[in-house]
């Protein structure tokens, strides 16, 4: 057994270089969260069995930790976006085969430069800098996303809430993550799935990566892949059988199809909405509805209703005129009549983890409670 080392550190140089030392010396590490307060960052640390802290002011011994698996590198908490985040452990062949396998699939070369601009504390961000830490490419520091490629960076990982925020154009490539891709994607973005339990992106614009396997049966897509995380901290990885009768395979929790080597994503199975008998994919009418002028954000959730079972509920941030008449409309051309929007409800902010993933459950009980005061 070997120690758990939980890095608080800022995105910066520093943190960088700590994680070079933790791997150069097979150490196991997590990355804690810095938006944050120093309490919940204890109890990141606790609930993900660090065993040592190391801050700006040294390395300490943590009391309680839990010893990790020799064979494991990283221990990282899943995003949360459906319930309680769980910590899932990555081996050191894992995280080397996910920034091997990314890189083959953008034809990385040595002058590839690389911009840190997701936390390091989910697995984007810090799938960022292992590319750099074994050797794949290069990364510059900056907090001016825009103009960062007139200073030689040619990639960025970012979520699609950080889309419209910044001018990306200049970049070679641009991974977005955390979200469907929007329709009028950008050339150089490249729209990728994945998770913690995946080691980062394994599928790039519909494509799986070299060596990754997606199948879906019965709607819900299972994945083998040597990025694969081994195990959670207080439970085995789960695993189903695959379409070839093998039971290693890794059920995903997300619905879908696969055609022809293509994989399509229709989001989390549990949060697909039954209204009138007909399904509908929340993640699927964000994206229709998103490209609506009154609409700056979009989230879809839904309020049990006697007739229909489930009323589809649209939150909206509006930066105009809007009306539930015009979304009904939209959705109803693009997906269908049972996709139209049973209520409007206006608010401030969307609630979301903080990697940009819409938070569900807080989505529907704010819905909730919104509806029925």
């Amino acid at each position: 057994m070997a120690k758990l080392v939980a890095l608080d550190l800022e995105l910066k140089p520093r943190l960088f270089d700590a994680i070079t030392e933790l791997v150069e010396s097979r150490t196991a590490f997590c990355v804690l969260d810095q938006r944050v307060s120093t309490e919940l960052k204890k109890q990141q640390a606790l609930q993900m069995g660090a065993t040592h802290l190391h801050g700006p002011a040294g390395e300490q011994v943590l009391i309680g930790g839990t010893p990790v698996e020799e064979d494991i590198g990283l221990v990282m908490l899943t995003s949360g976006s459906s319930g309680e985040p769980k910590a899932a452990e990555l081996s050191w062949d894992a995280l080397l085969a996910s920034a091997r396998i990314s890189s083959q699939r953008l034809a990385i070369e040595s002058d590839s430069v690389w911009v840190p601009a997701l936390p390091a504390n989910h697995i984007g961000g810090l799938a960022v800098l292992m590319r750099a830490v074994f050797g794949f490419a290069h990364l510059q520091w900056t907090s001016d996303l825009a103009t960062a490629p007139e200073e030689g960076a040619t990639h960025i990982a970012i979520v699609q809430a950080q889309v419209a925020r910044a001018d990306f154009s200049g970049y070679r490539h641009v991974l977005v993550g955390g979200a469907k891709a929007p329709s009028n994607q950008a050339p150089n973005m490249i729209a990728t799935w994945g998770m913690t339990e995946t080691g980062s992106g394994i599928v790039y614009d519909g494509h799986m990566l070299s060596e990754v396997e997606v199948a879906e049966i019965n709607g819900e897509l299972l994945v083998r892949s040597p990025t694969l995380f081994s195990r959670y901290r207080n439970a085995e990885r789960p695993s189903a059988s695959g379409p070839d009768g093998r039971a290693d395979w890794f059920p995903t929790g997300d619905g879908g199809s696969v055609s022809d080597g293509r994989v399509q994503v229709f989001g989390r199975i549990g949060s697909v909405i039954t209204t009138g008998g007909e399904k509908v994919w929340p993640e699927q009418l964000e994206q229709a509805l998103r490209t609506h002028p009154g609409v700056a954000e979009i989230a879809i959730t839904s309020v049990e209703d006697l007739e229909w079972g489930e009323a589809v509920v649209a939150v909206v941030v509006s930066d105009g005129p809007l009306t539930l008449d015009e979304l009904g409309a939209s959705a109803q051309s693009q997906i269908g009549p049972w996709a139209k929007p049973k209520f409007l409800l206006k608010v401030e902010e969307i609630p979301r983890t903080s990697n940009g993933k819409i938070r569900r459950s807080t989505l529907a009980t704010l819905a909730q409670q919104m509806l029925n005061p």
